[in-house]
């Protein structure tokens, strides 16, 4: 089965615009097959996502939370929940706005305390193909890291798995995917 999805998308409970009955409806809108809510840690409400639960849509909504990872400054990564799996991506590494070598060994030293699985190849779903390297050791993903409307949708993963959370987790983490961008936005 043919999946699109969105690893990075912001609600209203942080900093999002949007609430989550509308970020759903603009991504069905758009065609997506499944969400990770990825609000961030020291903004997140307590308890805002059991509003997941009173949806209705044939979407998948995975929920996760953008942690701030203090190393020499903070970064940022999500820890996106499955069923069981649990998968990790350091998020939008060109707004350390550092040197690559200085991303890269940040990137590194996070890796060794949390288990990475991806780093984002885009901030605020524009390509940054600095970071589309091996010299980086990790499966590299699109998203958009939407916040507001106008931000939904400029790039995601697709892959052919099926409808599973676990199993989309495992996709990612095998690199059983491909990174897409809205052309809309010179791509």
């Amino acid at each position: 089965m043919h999946l699109k999805g969105a690893l990075h998308v912001h609600s209203t409970c942080s900093d999002g615009e949007l609430t989550i009955a509308e970020v759903v409806r603009v991504y069905e809108g758009l065609g997506f097959d499944f969400i990770a809510l990825t609000d961030h840690d020291y903004l997140i409400r307590s308890n805002c996502y059991a509003a997941v639960q009173d949806l209705r849509t044939d979407m998948i909504i995975f929920t996760g939370v953008e942690m701030t990872v203090f190393e020499r400054g903070y970064v940022h990564v999500n820890r996106i929940q499955g069923e069981r799996e649990v998968l990790h991506i350091f998020n939008h590494p060109s707004e350390l706005d550092l040197p690559f070598a200085k991303v890269k060994d940040r990137i590194m030293t996070v890796a060794e305390r949390i288990p990475l699985d991806a780093v984002e190849i885009t901030t605020k779903g524009f390509r940054t193909k600095e970071y589309e390297t091996p010299e980086i050791p990790f499966h590299k993903v699109a998203t958009d890291d939407a916040h507001t409307r106008l931000m939904c949708g400029r790039a995601w993963i697709e892959m052919d798995c099926m409808r599973d959370k676990d199993l989309i987790i495992r996709a990612v983490k095998a690199g059983d995917f491909w990174n897409c961008f809205t052309e809309t936005h010179g791509f």
